[in-house]
Parts: structure tokens; C-alpha cells; sequence
């Protein structure tokens, strides 16, 4: 069955990715992204238009775009977002509001915007990328964890709000994979920066790899796609080896502590 899809952030990395696996299977597909142009390296039968997630009249516009020239929407995915990283003390305020307003309310947005189109047709998916820092939230990294839990937080409300209409809500929490994510990266905290930037260029899976066991997911309908072996292992650690799972991001703590200059001695055994 032919399906129509708008996928946020589609120009590049897992968007990119997504719907070149989409169109290859006969999905209509509109992306939208912040480039002025057509990005080049979309699919042939892709459609594009122009949107900033932080904008309501963008969104806005998207609607009336799926509206006019499908008459609905079967599936959207809420992939748009940034990398950050920093220590609560080393990060600016403005680097939250920038990662809060894009990662966590320009998901907000869109759902808010194409939720009555769903009601109405009384079916629809909504596909929120989260990461596994909405799930699992190590040291250095505060605002980006915050945001992708929101995410996550969002996925499973909606998930029970709008399943008397027929609409499922899927939440993705990925591990580190190759993809330029890294390119996003700014701020104050370039230790905590460069150390993302190491996990996310010099990981074993790349983008069109993780796109596949992604499409699986979504076509399950799966509420929260983990995608790898260290994911679940995290996930599951947490929920039922509590003790365990805390020495492990205490030993963490440390380490980037110490990375830091402070002595480890002042954080106890």
C-alpha cells in the first residue's frame, strides 16, 4: 500500500536515509529542511519544501501542502534535530533554549500541527526520533538528554491520547551512529563536543543501515524502536539492575570529572 509521508529533516542523515527507503518502495514522500533549494541528494520523486521546525507558519504551510496535494497524511516523522553537549555549569542558557526549541518543541509542533488531520481521517502514525540519551541520561550531556527524554515523554502520552483515533505513535531511541550529526554542534563546552563528535564518526553503523532496522519498526508499529544490542542492554540494565546501572554512569561521572581537572577524590568512593 502506497503511503504518504512527510519526514522532517530529510536532506541528510537518517531523513535522508528514511526516505530514500520510502521512495524506493513506492511512498510519497515530502521532505522538509532548512535549505532554500532542493538538496540535491534527494530521490527524484521526492517531493520538498522549505520548513524551520521552530516556525508555526512553516508548519502551518506543510499542512496545507499535504492537504492540497494528497488530501491527508498516513505517516510523519519527527526526525529534526541537533547535537549538544556540555556540563550544567559550562553550557549557556542560550544553548539550551536553541536545543529545547528545535529537538523537543519543534517535535511538539509537529504533532500539534498534523494531529486534527489524523483525527480526522481517524488513522496515522506519528514517528518521533528520540536517541537512547531520552532513555539512558549520562553526565555532560543535560540539555540534550532533557530534550530527548521530553520526547520520549511526549511519544508514550500520545501514544495513549490518540489511540481512540486510530493513531499510533512510535518513539525511536537510537544508540551512536555514523551520520553528520556531529555538524550541528555549538556552544561553549568543545570538550564535551569533541567527545560526541569521536562516538558519532567512528561508530560501526551508518545512517542507511539504521534507517533499515528503523523502516522494520515503523511497519511493526512498535511504541519504542530500539535499534541496537547496546540500547537494549542499557535500557534493561536500567529498569531492572538498577544498582548496576548507576556504578556504571558513576564511574562515568568520574572519568569526565577528572578529564575536567577536578579530583575524583571529591565525588566518594
Amino acid at each position: 500500500m502506497t503511503r504518504r509521508a512527510l519526514v522532517t529533516g530529510g536532506a541528510s542523515g537518517l531523513g535522508l536515509a528514511l526516505t530514500e527507503l520510502f521512495v524506493a518502495r513506492g511512498d510519497r514522500v515530502l521532505v522538509v529542511d532548512l535549505a532554500d533549494e532542493r538538496p540535491p541528494a534527494l530521490p527524484e520523486h521526492a517531493a520538498y519544501r522549505r520548513v524551520d521546525v521552530r516556525s508555526q507558519q512553516d508548519w502551518d504551510s506543510a499542512l496545507a501542502e499535504v492537504r492540497e496535494e494528497w488530501g491527508g497524511l498516513d505517516l510523519l516523522v519527527n526526525n529534526a534535530g541537533i547535537a549538544t553537549g556540555g556540563r550544567i555549569d559550562v553550557e549557556s542558557m542560550v544553548d539550551w533554549e536553541r536545543v529545547v526549541d528545535i529537538n523537543l518543541l519543534g517535535v511538539a509542533r509537529g504533532c500539534h500541527t498534523m494531529t486534527p488531520l489524523f483525527k480526522e481521517q481517524r488513522s496515522g502514525h506519528i514517528v518521533n526520533v528520540a536517541s537512547l540519551a531520552g532513555l539512558v541520561h549520562g553526565p555532560g550531556m543535560s540539555s540534550y538528554n532533557a530534550t530527548k527524554a521530553g520526547v520520549v515523554a511526549l511519544s508514550e502520552t500520545l501514544s495513549f491520547e490518540l489511540g481512540p483515533w486510530g493513531i499510533d505513535v512510535s518513539v525511536v531511541c537510537p544508540a551512536f551512529f555514523r551520520t553528520n550529526l556531529h555538524e550541528s554542534f555549538a556552544g561553549k563546552d568543545t570538550a564535551m563536543q569533541e567527545a560526541g563528535t569521536r562516538l558519532i564518526t567512528e561508530a560501526k553503523v551508518d545512517a542507511h543501515a539504521m534507517a533499515g532496522i528503523v523502516l522494520k519498526g515503523i511497519d511493526a508499529r512498535k511504541k519504542i524502536i530500539l535499534t541496537d544490542r547496546l540500547g537494549r542492554r542499557a535500557y534493561l540494565t536500567k529498569r531492572f539492575a538498577r544498582p548496576l546501572y548507576d556504578r556504571a554512569l558513576v564511574a562515568q561521572a568520574k572519568r569526565l570529572a577528572r578529564r575536567a581537572g577536578t579530583s575524583a577524590e571529591e565525588f566518594g568512593p
